[in-house]
């Protein structure tokens, strides 16, 4: 009897079939274990591992890591002779943050004065505001739909990692951190990095976006997330001004410049969905700007409001009450075009937390946040934040 024969040959082949199968399957297992997705797969973006550096961390345990290079933007060793300073400041009392304030201010202003002899190497001059007319100031954003890989294509030539940028040819006068909180925008969000970043590329700033987004499971919390911006992107550098933008919001012309006054800035004074009309006074919602020092002086935002509404309000009762006011720009320039999208949750708690804010302005605010950092990761066009709130929600 032959061993060798046709029937013994196929089931030779079958067992070598079957086990490639297996041997495939657990491989796919343990890439599946190993490797990390986020929730931006909604999207078709690659593997996070081939895209990005993934850093999982606590806000307890975060080692205050910069990115990698040779990036002035981050000037990594530079800056973390801050961090210290900075999680003194927005650890501790309203009433301590004055005396902290001056030592980080004299930390800051020597490295600025590092960075700038750094740029001189190579530039003479400092950038001056961008100047237009009145023909060449409004702009007609691009609303078509893409996906953020077509996006990043088209922009990461012209950015550093992480969606940062600094003009090649002067020295900036203003680091701007854009900072974002974001969940289940998907489609909004491609089409506000594609037109955000062209932009801001005019203005001869120095920028980066961070995009903040909240684990599911509970409600939304537009606050605290920018307060986790603020703090985070200060352990990267020690950004100047802060922009605090909701995502579905397009700025309509470029004489709306995105730095930051004496005073704060509301910046979307007119929306097309509101018929280019401020609604009230002392609205401070939708894109807003302050300095490092007047965010840290309000004690940032409450973190009381969960669900939609009543935060900026806080905010601007937190101005009022800092003897702050808020500034704008005429209405014919501080135009933006909000993109489509399903009515919030009204947050029910929001009226009562407004007559109890004031109260709580040094016991509520970035001084008191908790949150837990799950990941961080460098696109080509945006530095996100995966982060989950530790604080009690306060809609029931």
């Amino acid at each position: 009897m032959t061993l060798f024969t046709k029937a013994n040959g196929v089931r030779a082949m079958l067992c070598l079939v079957g086990m490639w199968v297996l041997f495939s399957a657990f491989l796919s297992y343990i890439d599946n274990k190993t490797a990390t997705y986020s929730t931006f797969s909604r999207l078709s973006i690659r593997h996070v591992h081939r895209f990005a550096k993934t850093v999982n961390v606590s806000s307890d345990s975060y080692s205050n890591k910069s990115s990698k290079g040779n990036d002035i933007l981050t000037s990594g060793n530079q800056a973390a002779q801050l961090f210290d300073v900075g999680a003194q400041i927005v650890g501790s009392s309203l009433s301590q943050q004055n005396n902290i304030s001056k030592k980080y201010n004299q930390s800051k202003n020597g490295i600025i004065r590092t960075i700038k002899n750094q740029y001189s190497v190579s530039l003479k001059y400092g950038c001056k505001e961008p100047q237009y007319d009145e023909n060449e100031g409004p702009i007609s954003p691009n609303t078509t739909l893409e996906s953020l890989d077509i996006v990043e294509a088209e922009l990461a030539p012209l950015l550093k990692p992480g969606g940062s940028f600094q003009p090649h040819d002067c020295i900036p006068k203003d680091h701007v951190a854009i900072v974002v909180p974001f969940r289940d925008r998907y489609a909004h969000l491609a089409v506000f990095l594609r037109n955000i970043h062209p932009f801001l590329m005019k203005q001869h700033i120095a920028y980066r976006i961070f995009l903040i987004e909240q684990t599911n499971g509970r409600a939304f919390n537009r606050a605290a997330l920018m307060n986790i911006g603020f703090l985070e992107a200060l352990k990267i550098y020690p950004w100047d001004c802060f922009i605090f933008h909701d995502v579905d919001l397009l700025p309509l012309d470029n004489r709306n410049l995105y730095t930051c006054p004496r005073q704060p800035r509301h910046m979307s004074v007119s929306i097309d969905t509101l018929n280019f009309k401020l609604p009230y006074r002392s609205i401070f919602g939708g894109v807003s700007a302050m300095t490092r020092e007047h965010f840290q002086l309000v004690n940032g935002f409450s973190n009381s409001y969960f669900g939609w509404g009543g935060e900026d309000d806080d905010m601007s009762n937190r101005l009022k009450h800092a003897n702050l006011f808020i500034s704008r720009y005429p209405v014919n320039i501080a135009r933006y075009m909000m993109l489509k999208h399903p009515k919030e949750k009204a947050n029910p708690k929001r009226y009562e937390n407004l007559v109890n804010g004031i109260s709580k302005i040094e016991m509520d605010g970035i001084n008191s946040i908790k949150y837990n950092i799950y990941s961080i990761q460098e696109f080509s066009t945006f530095t996100w934040y995966l982060a989950e709130l530790k604080i009690v929600d306060q809609t029931s």
